[in-house]
């Protein structure tokens, strides 16, 4: 008889036991969505997350979710019970970046505290019969994937009064109008009378900030571009630049972060010095970061001083001393290593750079490497990277490099490559690509190229 129970038991654990979600192979009953999906549930059971409730309400309120091994700590928002899940209506957000690029509504994170709370009889019978609906109305930023739509949420507070302000900025469904980022403080300040208690969320208003700067600098640009071809932006640079290099000024400009990837020889430095000034004299920028390999750090300085009249520092020395050199306002420009990155990392991001110029950016194409992983983690609202080697070799390697310049421009990793790989489908190995008209279209407004055949013509003899 014990024997039996025995057996049963172990019966009935193994109709429990699932089968494991490949990691590498997508099911063929899966779509991709659902394969991504559920890869971040398995994830959830499989690691530890110190979870701790952050917010006033059991269930739908904010959560922070501690990793203890990378020592990350990341906010959680559950806004959506389980039917709306299910049904395609996740409202759940996290501030992590798998979250934010991978378009799937969920997370690690987010299925961390989901299992947390199904752990929990009572929390369980509220995420599944109870809904979210606040009193107060929010402007929040929705991720999808390749790009951030900025939306409205009505409260029950004052709604009839939230409907007519959401026709006069909005559209029916509660996506914020183009017109509307230009006077988005108004907006603010119009919905606050409506209600005190509206939030705008942080991610959104920088969003909004962002996309009013560009325009900004486009506007400037529009303005004033046939003088800078003209003057041949003598006013910012002691220069003569040739017409391919301008067009390379007046594109990081607009762009803010922008990869140059202009064959050898064709004077990738000078432009990004050029573009440096412009940013300095037109746009209020105060630091700037060049990032280069050590045996570079010299000549960027020469190149400096031979055409502008701006103070430049090279950092070096040892820790205490670097720091107070980053400190140093008396400086425009500092010059720091790649190798430095990961030991100055702090202190860098604790100084604000305004802008960052990353030479050599095929140095950060593998995604694993330290170095790669450190130079991402710096701060700045503008960039310019500067590569003469081609990336299209490895579409890992692109993705990676534009990872610098723009986390969201090429989505999450997986739909990507899914995207643009053709791969054996017994073996899985990459045997080609295709659709990669569609990745250069992706990136037409951040990433220009040319190469010495093309601009011949301007090229002395």
């Amino acid at each position: 008889m014990p024997t039996t129970t025995k057996a049963k038991k172990s019966k009935s654990k193994s109709r429990k036991k699932k089968p494991e979600v490949p990691y590498h192979r997508k099911p063929d009953n899966l779509s991709l969505d659902e394969w991504q999906a559920a890869l971040r549930k398995q994830f959830a059971q499989m690691q530890h997350f110190n979870i701790e409730n952050v917010g006033v309400e059991p269930v739908f309120s904010d959560f922070e979710v501690h990793n203890p091994q990378s020592e990350n700590t990341y906010k959680v928002a559950i806004r959506s019970n389980l039917k709306q899940i299910q049904e395609g209506q996740n409202q759940n957000f996290c501030s992590c970046y798998d979250f934010k690029t991978n378009g799937l509504g969920t997370c690690k994170h987010i299925e961390s505290v989901l299992l947390h709370i199904s752990k929990k009889r009572e929390l369980k019978k509220i995420i599944t019969r109870e809904t979210f609906n606040p009193p107060y109305s929010s402007v929040y930023l929705k991720y999808s994937p390749q790009k951030r739509i900025v939306k409205l949420r009505i409260g029950s507070f004052n709604a009839p009064k939230f409907k007519s302000f959401r026709k006069l900025y909005f559209t029916n469904d509660g996506t914020l109008k183009d017109s509307s980022f230009d006077k988005f403080d108004l907006l603010l300040d119009e919905a606050r009378e409506i209600d005190p208690g509206f939030r705008c969320y942080e991610d959104a208003l920088s969003y909004i900030i962002t996309i009013r700067e560009k325009r900004r600098r486009m506007d400037w640009v529009d303005r004033n571009k046939k003088e800078l071809q003209e003057n041949r932006l003598s006013d910012y640079i002691q220069a003569d630049l040739h017409p391919y290099q301008k067009e390379g000024v007046c594109f990081a400009i607009v762009a803010g972060r922008v990869m140059i990837a202009d064959e050898m020889g064709l004077g990738k430095t000078l432009q990004a010095i050029a573009a440096a000034e412009v940013f300095k004299k037109e746009f209020g920028i105060q630091k700037t970061l060049v990032v280069c390999p050590t045996s570079l750090k010299y000549q960027w300085k020469s190149e400096i001083e031979k055409f502008t009249d701006t103070s430049v520092q090279v950092i070096e020395g040892n820790p205490l001393k670097r720091a107070a050199q980053y400190a140093d306002d008396n400086y425009f420009y500092k010059i720091a290593s790649h190798h430095t990155i990961g030991n100055d990392l702090e202190t860098i991001n604790r100084q604000e750079f305004d802008l960052i110029i990353l030479d050599e950016a095929q140095r950060i194409k593998n995604w694993k490497t330290k170095i790669s992983q450190n130079i991402k983690k710096l701060d700045s609202p503008y960039a310019i990277v500067l590569s003469g080697t081609p990336l299209e070799n490895k579409l890992e390697e692109l993705y990676s490099v534009v990872q610098f310049i723009d986390r969201f421009r090429l989505g999450a990793l997986f739909r990507f490559l899914y995207n643009h790989q053709v791969c054996d489908p017994e073996t899985g190995k990459v045997i080609g690509y295709k659709d990669l008209n569609q990745v250069g279209k992706i990136l037409s407004d951040i990433m220009i190229r040319r190469t010495k055949k093309k601009v011949l013509r301007q090229l002395p003899s």
